[in-house]
Parts: C-alpha cells; structure tokens; sequence
C-alpha cells in the first residue's frame, strides 16, 4: 500500500489494485449479518427496528424467563460468531502460510458484539459481574424503549423510527392512521418525571402501563419486580435501609439515574430534554426534542407547575392539621416531611417564575442548529446544561 499511494488517503481503487492471496475463508456473510443484527438491536443503530427483549420471538410470559431465553440466544451467536472467525482465521494463516506466526484462536472479550459482556465490558471482572452489568443494561435499555414509545419515537406496532421531525409536524396524521394503537403515545410529548406519583401519567405509571401491555397483566407484579431487581444489579444502588417495592425502585432509577444514562447513551446530544426546577426535584419533566412547538412551555406550566403548586401547598397545610394531632414521634416525621415539601414549594415557585418568562419568549428551534446550540436557549430551566452546551447557565 505504501509503494501504491504513499500519502494517508488511500482509495477504493487502490485497496482493488492490492495483490491478496485467495483464501478458502467462508461465512463472511454470517459475520456480517451477525454483527449488523447485533447492533440494529440497539436504538442508536440508523437501522433500529426494536429491542429484542419486547420481540415476539423471545417473548414469554414473564420478563425474567423472557431475558433467560434471550441470553441462551445471545450465547449462542456469540459462539457461532467466534467459531466463523476462527474459521475464517485458518484460511487466512493456511493461504498466507503463517502457522509459525500466528495462532487462529480469538479470546472471547475480541468477540465484537454489544450482547457479548466479555467485549462490552472489559475489565477485570467475574462472569457474575458481567452477567449483572449486562442483565441490568438491558433492563435500562427496555426503559429507555419505552420512554420513546411513550414520546411517539418508537411504536410496538411498527418497526424502527416512527417519528424524528420537527416541531410535532405531522404526528396527529400518525396517530390517526393507528400507528400508537397498542400504546398510545403521549399527546404533547411533556412525561412529568418526580420522585413521587403527583401525576397519574407520569413516566413510572406508563412504564408499568407498558409492561402490562406487553407482558400482560397476569404476573406484572413479578415483571416488575424482576425490572426493579435488574436495575439494582448495576445501574442504581439497592436501597441500604428500610423496604422499597419495586414500583419505587422504578420510579427511583427514572428520577436520579435515567437522565444520566440517556445523556452516555446519546454523546451529551439528548434527544429527551430535562426541564427541572433544581436540587429538591420539586418538578422535573422530559420533553421529546423532535416534538417541541412553542406551545410546549406555556402547557407544561398550566398542566403540570400550576396545578402541582396547588397540590403541593394543600398537602403541606393536611399535614399541619395531622401534626397538631399526633403523638410526638409521629408529629416529629410529619414535621420533616412538611420542611421537604416547603423546600420543594418555593424551588417550585421560583421554576414557575422562569417557566413563564421563556414560556413568554415562545422560543423556536431549528433542528439544523444542532442540540448543543438548542439546549442553551433556555436558561436554568434545563439539567446539566454545562455538560451539553459547554456552558453554565444563564
């Protein structure tokens, strides 16, 4: 290559005109294929169809024997795809007549493929550790799936990218030709995210609503339960002290560790914004970045801030009532409680203060301008502004 073009660019052409030796090396198709079907199972993949973990294929009645199915399957490719390239590698060393040189075998962390934890994850690490990482992985990406069936991005009716616009163009002629009709797709694209059940469709209800659905009804509290044990494995930390169920592990993971793990996934270019009021997580929001309008402020603030505020203030002024009431231990929690809520409420009101200044401004995106420029429109009302655009807040 060096005596055919000596510079760095080296094309097409050129790699042609390089002299090879014929090998016997088959089933470079079934790496290909292999490889490819590999990484179209994630949503990053411009070839994403959908998760395996929700296909029919592998799909049994409950999520932890569907995920043992999927991980025999996963196996499976993994060996076959070690033993092509081995294959491959012995046809290569024959034809070239290296067999003092080198050695045809490949470790299995050199296994190119996401669903092989060896080459995922790396590391010095037990097999139980990958197995965790990569069963907790999973269970995150499910979530993740669901969060854009639930935005209209994806549908379990159809394959692949459903809805990437702009400006929410176009999206009623979807829903009114039944693309959402297993799962309908959420109206406006705000999916409130709190730390406590003030809305009754908020992120953590569509996701069992979701599961549900998918799965049915019939062993949902064992669904999630084996959703909320996969996430502790790796993606959060289970809880030290006290009991947790598992819709408040679910629901835990949405509001700390979700956003994190969109923001790795995503290269810091999100695709779902967090609108947050601050530290107290008094309110905090997704909005899907393809279906915003310049409505979206001004109905996220009289669906979901203005009625939350009143929510918030007469929950504080009940708990008063029980307080005067109660014994002194109990009057003690009820009075952490109300001091929580009261730190919420005014981080609440402030938000609200901001919300209807740039809900004023009607601010418009152009999509061609890129999430970095975009994200940084709009003040303090956005998380992890810095880690995107660069920049503190304004």
């Amino acid at each position: 290559m060096e005596s055919i073009n000596p510079t760095l660019n080296l094309l097409p052409g050129q790699i042609n005109d390089t002299p090879y030796l014929h090998s016997n090396a088959v089933g470079i198709e079934d790496l290909i294929n292999n490889t490819k079907a590999d990484w179209d199972s994630h949503e990053i993949s411009w070839d994403f169809n959908g998760i395996e973990i929700t296909s029919t294929v592998h799909r049994q009645p409950l999520i932890k024997n569907t995920y043992k199915k999927l991980r025999v399957y996963w196996k499976k490719i993994v060996y076959e795809t070690r033993q092509l390239e081995e294959n491959n590698n012995r046809s290569f060393i024959d034809a070239y007549s290296l067999q003092e040189e080198l050695q045809p075998e490949v470790p299995l962390k050199e296994i190119t493929l996401m669903c092989n934890p060896h080459y995922r994850y790396g590391g010095i690490r037990t097999n139980q550790e990958l197995e965790n990482m990569l069963q907790s992985d999973t269970i995150s990406e499910l979530i993740s799936y669901i969060i854009g069936c639930m935005m209209g991005r994806y549908s379990i009716d159809r394959e692949g990218l459903v809805y990437a616009y702009a400006g929410n163009e176009g999206f009623k002629a979807l829903v009114g030709v039944g693309t959402y009709t297993s799962f309908p797709a959420d109206s406006d694209g705000i999916l409130p995210l709190t730390s406590e059940a003030w809305f009754e469709d908020d992120i953590a209800a569509r996701v069992e609503e979701f599961v549900r659905t998918v799965w049915g009804n019939e062993h949902l509290e064992e669904n999630l339960q084996f959703i909320a044990d996969s996430l502790c494995l790796a993606a959060i930390k289970p809880v030290k002290k006290g009991d947790e169920i598992s819709r408040e592990t679910i629901r835990r993971y949405l509001s700390t560790q979700f956003y994190k793990d969109h923001l790795k996934t995503y290269k810091k270019r999100p695709i779902y914004w967090l609108f947050s009021s601050g530290k107290e997580k008094a309110f905090e929001c997704l909005v899907y970045l393809h279906r915003y309008t310049e409505t979206t402020l001004p109905r996220m603030r009289t669906e979901y801030v203005t009625p939350l505020l009143g929510q918030m203030a007469s929950r504080i002024d009940r708990l008063r009532l029980q307080q005067n009431e109660a014994e002194t231990v109990e009057a003690k929690r009820i009075g952490k409680e109300i001091d929580s809520l009261t730190k919420q409420l005014s981080e609440l009101r402030a938000f609200d203060d901001q919300l209807k200044h740039f809900a004023d401004m009607k601010i418009p995106l152009n999509l061609d301008d890129g999430v970095k420029f975009n994200y940084g429109k709009f003040g303090t009302l956005l998380a992890e502004v810095k880690a995107i655009t660069g920049d503190k807040a304004e």
